[in-house]
C-alpha cells in the first residue's frame, strides 16, 4: 500500500493543524491553534470553537487574531479578519532579525536570536508559524515558561515589536532639527 503525498499547504499526515494557506490576496493564513469551548445552560451543552490564526505577507509583515464561531470554519474566518486588522511591520536584515529580542507576556517568554544563512526557522509551534508567515527564514529561537499558545503568540509579538534595524537607530539618534543651538 503506498502512502498518499502530502501536498503543499496541507500539513502533515500527524494531524498537523498548522497548515499554510495562501488566499488570492497572497496573505499566508496558518492555524495556530483551535480549541472547542463548552457553555452548560439550563438546556444542556452549548458548544463553540475558538481559532488562534496568524496572518502574513511573507515580506516582513505579520498579524494574529482569535476568532469565536459555532463552526470551525467560520471561527477561522474571522481569526483571519482580525489578525488582517492588526497587522505589525518587523526589522528584517536579509533573511533575519538586526539583533536578539526577548518579549514577554503573562507566563509566557521567547527568545529570538539572528542566524547566519542556511540555518533556517529553528523554533516551534505558535512561534514558527508568526515568523514563516512573516517571512524570516534564519532564526533561532527559545520558548521558556508557558506552552499556553495565546500567550506564547502575544510574546513572541512582544518581541518582534521591540526589532529595530540600524537605519531606525540613525534616526532615533538624530538631533531634532527644531533644537538647533
Amino acid at each position: 500500500m503506498q502512502r498518499p503525498m502530502n501536498r503543499p499547504g496541507q500539513g502533515s499526515q500527524r494531524g498537523d493543524r498548522r497548515g499554510e494557506e495562501r488566499n488570492e490576496s497572497g496573505m499566508i493564513d496558518k492555524v495556530v491553534h483551535i480549541n472547542r469551548v463548552t457553555k452548560v445552560v439550563k438546556g444542556g451543552k452549548n458548544f463553540s470553537f475558538s481559532a488562534l490564526v496568524v496572518v502574513g505577507d511573507g515580506k516582513g509583515k505579520v498579524g494574529y487574531g482569535s476568532g469565536k464561531a459555532k463552526e470551525v470554519p467560520a471561527a477561522i474566518k474571522k481569526g483571519i479578519e482580525i489578525a488582517k486588522k492588526n497587522m505589525i511591520a518587523i526589522s528584517m536584515t536579509g533573511t533575519t532579525i538586526p539583533h536578539a529580542a526577548t518579549g514577554h507576556y503573562g507566563a509566557g517568554k521567547v527568545l529570538l536570536k539572528p542566524a547566519s544563512e542556511g540555518t533556517g526557522v529553528i523554533a516551534g509551534g505558535p512561534v514558527r508559524a508568526i515568523l514563516e508567515s512573516a517571512g524570516i527564514q534564519n532564526i533561532l529561537t527559545k520558548s521558556l515558561g508557558t506552552a499556553n499558545p495565546h500567550n506564547v503568540v502575544k510574546a513572541t509579538f512582544e518581541a518582534l515589536k521591540q526589532l529595530r534595524n540600524e537605519s531606525e537607530y540613525r534616526k532615533l539618534r538624530e538631533e531634532p532639527e527644531g533644537n538647533a543651538a
